[in-house]
């Protein structure tokens, strides 16, 4: 019996120690050294060396000063009652879409509100569906240009700058789809809000 089952735990512990230990250690390493800044989580440092986000995760902006990503349908443990959930927009922990069909009545009123906050922001234009849509992680870093563009004329207006200043920013943060097709054309809400910083402060 010993014979048969011998070179069974030996296949055992050495394929765990290969796959289970050395092979991601190994991986870990390698992806450290030639991409370190996404394997530490593409994080966004300040001027200062503060970290102010990461490229990858989305990001609650409230102030009219900035620009806004798509909602987010993330929640966290209520702190009051552990059986229940409360909303915590972009919460990394806790990645995940709304679940709510297109006829739930929730989902319906919210996106009626945020139309017609939208609207009252800016009246010329139609508003893009990724400003009151949420992606199925909840953390979606990036909004479509025009989402970006529709949002010009708040900031511009909270910040005492012109439309045509900032829209130039925006142009200047329109990534293209990578390989020249895999995926949209896309605006990273945090790089955006840096670079608008950045040229006010100038």
């Amino acid at each position: 019996m010993l014979r048969h089952l011998r070179p069974t735990l030996v296949l055992l512990t050495g394929l765990t120690l290969v796959t289970g230990l050395a092979y991601p250690l190994a991986m870990t390493g390698l992806a450290g050294a030639l991409f370190p800044a996404q394997a530490e989580g593409s994080l966004v440092r300040g001027s200062d060396g503060t970290l102010v986000g990461s490229a990858l995760i989305g990001q609650a902006f409230a102030s009219a000063r900035y620009f806004h990503g798509r909602p987010s349908a993330t929640v966290a443990p209520d702190p009051v009652d552990a059986a229940k959930t409360v909303p915590a927009p972009y919460n990394a922990a806790n990645s995940g879409g709304a679940n709510l069909g297109p006829t739930n009545p929730a989902l319906i009123d919210r996106v009626k509100a945020d139309i017609a906050a939208l609207k009252a922001e800016n009246p010329a234009d139609p508003v893009p569906q990724d400003l009151v849509t949420t992606s199925g992680s909840g953390l979606d870093p990036d909004v479509s240009p025009e989402a970006a563009l529709f949002q010009v004329p708040r900031v511009a207006k909270a910040r005492g700058l012109s439309e045509d200043s900032v829209r130039a920013l925006v142009a200047g943060q329109v990534r293209e789809p990578s390989l020249g097709f895999l995926g949209e054309r896309r605006v990273n809400v945090l790089a955006l809000n840096r670079a608008l910083d950045a040229q006010q402060a100038r």
